[in-house]
C-alpha cells in the first residue's frame, strides 16, 4: 500500500510522505479501527512499582526503560516482583473510567522489555501469578471488562527485546551478545507467550508489536501466519516489523503533518512518560487532549494516550480527571470525530475540520475577533450551519471563494467548539490546498514549511530528537537550501492590508551560522543572518529559534507568495526551516 497524500503527486509533497507504508486495506478489523479514533494505552509493570527510582537515584523520562537506563542486574530486578501485589487494581473501574473518556479500543502491556509477563503464563514463572504475592492475572478481568463495557481490547508484545532472558534481544550488561540465540527466544518464549495471548483472553481487537528484530521478513511472516490462524479478525500493529502489519504506527508523540491514506494511528503520552514515574506531573490538560484528538482526526487517523498506572494499580489523579473531561467534550461532539475522515478544508487559522458525507465539523480552537468565521473553498451548497449537539443555527453568507458564518459572543467550549456545515452536492476535496490564510483577526500565522513551494535542491525531511530519554519529539524542517534557487515560495491568502511581523523558526549548527537569506513579500525584501542554535544529535535536544527578520507591509489583500531564499555566495545550507510566522502589528 502506498501512503499518498491526498490530492497531491508524488513529485509534489516531500518524499517521506509519499513511501510505501504497510497498510493492508482488506483486513475486516480495520472498519472498527479507523472509526473509533480514541485509543487508551496503559504501560503497567514492574516498572511501575518502581516509579522511576533505582537504588535511590531518579531517573527522568520514560519509566519503563529504568532497568535498562540503570544497566540493573536481571537477577536483582526480578526481586522487585516479590513485593510487587497491585491490591489497588480494579479491572471494572479502569474500563468505566475508559468509558466515561469516550475510549473506543484498549491496549495494555503483556510483557514490556523487562520481561515480566502481567499475565497467566505458562511458558515462564517471571510472570504476575507465579512471581508476585497478587496471584492473580489482571487481564483476564481486564478483557471481560472492556467487552462489558464495549471497548475493543488489544495486548501490548515487546517481541524481541527482553532484559530478563539471556537470548532475548537487548541486555547485553548481564548476557553477552556473542552468546544470543534469538531463534531460541522466539521458540520458547516471545511466539508461545502470543499464542497464550491470543488462545486465552476471548477475542482480541489487535496485538500492538513493539521493536521488532532478530527475524528475517520470511520468518516474521511465518510468525504472522501461525498467530493469524488463531485469530483471522485480530489487527497486527506495524511494528511487528519488515512492513508487514495491518496499519501503521508513527514514531512516539509524532504526529503527521499532512492527512495521508491508509489506517493509521498516533501515540502520546499522558505526561512525559509511558510507564509510572512518580515525580513526572507533566500531564496534558483536556484541551490539549481534545486538540490532539481533533488534529489527529483531521488528517484521517486515531490517538491512543497512554496512562501508566502505579504499583498499586491506581491510576494518576490527573488521568482520571482529565481523561473524564476529555469524555465530557465528546458526549457533545464526539459526532465530529468518531466514525470521520480527514477534513476536506485544511487546517486554518481558527481550527481543523473533519469530514463525513455531506457535512464538514469546523473544529473552532480560537475564535476571530470579529466573529466572522472564514472558511475558504467551500464549493458544494452550504444548507445550514450549527453548533454541533444543539439546534442554535448560525447565520452564514456563502460566496463563490468562502463561507463566513457569524459566530455567537460566546462559543460553548473555549477550547473547541464544533460547529456542524451541512451541504448537498459534491464538495472538493481540498486537504492539500497549499495556500495558507493570514489575518489579523488572530494573534499570527504559524505556517510549516512542508506547505510551501520547493525549489531546486531544497528537501523537507523529518528530523526526531529528545530533550531528555524517551522525550521524543519530531519536526518536518526545509534543508539543503545554498543558493538562490533553492527557494521555499509559501502561497498565503492575507485577508487584511497592514503591517506584519516576519518570524522565522528554525534551527542552525555552528558552520551555517552567519550566513546571509532574504524573505520576499509583494515586491519587498528582508535580509537577514543565520544565527547558531545548537547541532543536530537525535539522542539530544535539537535547538530551534524564532528570528525575528522585519515588518513587511502589504497594501492589499489576497493571494501573494512569500519566498524564503538564500543569497549568493552561500557554501553551507542555510538553516533547517520548521515554519514561519506572520504576526500582525497592531
Amino acid at each position: 500500500m502506498v501512503y499518498l497524500c491526498h490530492g497531491l503527486s508524488a513529485q509534489d509533497m516531500p518524499d517521506m510522505w509519499t513511501k510505501s507504508g504497510n497498510n493492508n486495506n482488506t483486513h475486516p478489523g480495520l472498519k472498527w479501527f479507523t472509526e473509533a479514533k480514541f485509543g487508551l494505552f496503559i504501560h503497567w509493570g514492574l516498572y511501575s512499582k518502581l516509579g522511576g527510582r533505582w537504588n535511590d537515584s531518579s531517573y527522568y523520562g520514560s519509566g519503563e526503560w529504568l532497568m535498562n537506563r540503570a544497566k540493573a542486574p536481571a537477577d536483582k530486578y526480578a526481586q522487585v516482583a516479590e513485593t510487587f501485589n497491585p491490591q489497588g487494581f480494579d479491572a471494572d473501574q479502569w474500563a468505566q473510567t475508559a468509558k466515561e473518556a469516550g475510549i473506543k479500543y484498549m491496549v495494555i502491556t503483556a510483557k514490556h522489555h523487562e520481561g515480566f509477563s502481567m499475565f497467566d503464563s505458562k511458558v515462564t514463572d517471571f510472570d504476575i501469578v507465579d512471581a508476585s504475592p497478587y496471584g492473580k492475572d489482571p487481564m483476564k478481568a481486564l478483557a471481560t471488562a472492556c467487552r462489558n463495557k464495549d471497548i475493543q481490547f488489544g495486548f501490548y508484545y515487546s517481541q524481541f527485546l527482553d532484559w530478563h532472558e539471556p537470548n532475548g534481544g537487548g541486555n547485553t550488561w548481564d548476557f553477552k551478545l556473542k552468546d544470543k540465540d534469538y531463534q531460541q527466544y522466539y521458540r520458547s518464549k516471545s511466539i508461545p507467550q502470543l499464542k497464550e495471548l491470543l488462545t486465552n483472553y476471548g477475542p482480541l481487537g489487535l496485538i500492538w508489536f513493539d521493536m521488532p528484530g532478530g527475524l528475517t521478513p520470511e520468518q516474521t511472516r511465518q510468525m504472522i501466519d501461525s498467530l493469524r490462524l488463531l485469530q483471522p479478525n485480530c489487527l497486527f500493529s506495524s511494528r511487528v516489523g519488515h512492513g508487514l502489519g495491518d496499519y501503521r504506527d508513527f514514531g512516539d508523540s509524532e504526529m503527521p503533518p499532512v492527512p495521508i491514506s491508509g489506517a493509521w494511528e498516533c501515540i502520546y503520552t499522558h505526561n512525559d512518560s509511558w510507564g509510572y514515574i512518580q515525580h513526572d506531573l507533566n500531564f496534558k490538560s483536556p484541551a490539549e487532549i481534545i486538540h490532539l484528538l481533533s488534529t489527529a482526526a483531521s488528517k484521517g487517523g486515531n490517538l491512543m494516550l497512554n496512562v501508566g498506572p502505579d504499583g498499586d494499580g491506581k491510576w494518576p489523579a490527573y488521568s482520571v480527571e482529565y481523561l473524564k473531561a476529555t469524555g465530557k467534550w465528546l458526549q457533545q461532539y464526539g459526532e465530529s470525530i468518531y466514525g470521520t475522515t480527514y477534513g476536506l478544508i485544511p487546517a486554518q487559522p481558527w481550527g481543523v475540520t473533519t469530514s463525513k458525507p455531506g457535512k464538514l465539523f469546523l473544529h473552532v480552537w480560537e475564535a476571530p475577533a470579529n466573529r466572522q468565521l472564514r472558511v475558504p473553498g467551500v464549493n458544494a451548497r452550504v444548507k445550514s450551519v450549527k453548533i454541533l449537539g444543539s439546534n442554535k443555527t448560525l447565520a452564514f453568507t456563502q460566496g463563490a471563494d468562502e463561507t463566513t458564518i457569524q459566530l455567537p459572543v460566546t462559543l460553548p467550549d473555549t477550547r473547541n467548539t464544533v460547529l456542524v456545515m451541512e451541504y448537498s452536492g459534491a464538495q472538493t476535496d481540498l486537504s492539500q490546498l497549499r495556500t495558507q490564510t493570514v489575518s489579523n483577526q488572530y494573534p499570527q500565522a504559524d505556517i510549516p514549511s512542508i506547505w510551501a513551494v520547493y525549489n531546486g535542491a531544497a528537501k523537507n525531511k523529518l528530523f526526531t530528537y529528545s530533550h531528555y530519554f524517551g522525550d521524543w519529539k519530531h519536526d518536518n524542517c526545509a534543508y539543503d537550501m545554498k543558493n538562490p534557487e533553492d527557494a521555499l515560495v509559501f502561497p498565503l491568502d492575507i485577508q487584511e492590508a497592514g503591517d506584519y511581523k516576519i518570524i522565522l523558526d528554525y534551527a542552525c549548527d555552528q558552520s551555517a551560522a552567519s550566513q546571509q537569506g532574504v524573505v520576499t513579500l509583494t515586491g519587498q525584501q528582508l535580509p537577514f543572518l543565520t544565527l547558531f542554535t545548537g547541532a543536530y544529535d537525535s539522542h539530544k535536544p535539537f535547538m530551534f529559534i524564532q528570528h525575528a527578520i522585519g515588518i513587511l507591509h502589504v497594501d492589499k489583500p489576497g493571494k501573494h507568495n512569500l519566498t524564503v531564499k538564500p543569497v549568493s555566495g552561500n557554501t553551507k545550507e542555510l538553516f533547517r526551516l520548521r515554519k514561519i510566522i506572520l504576526q500582525p502589528v497592531k
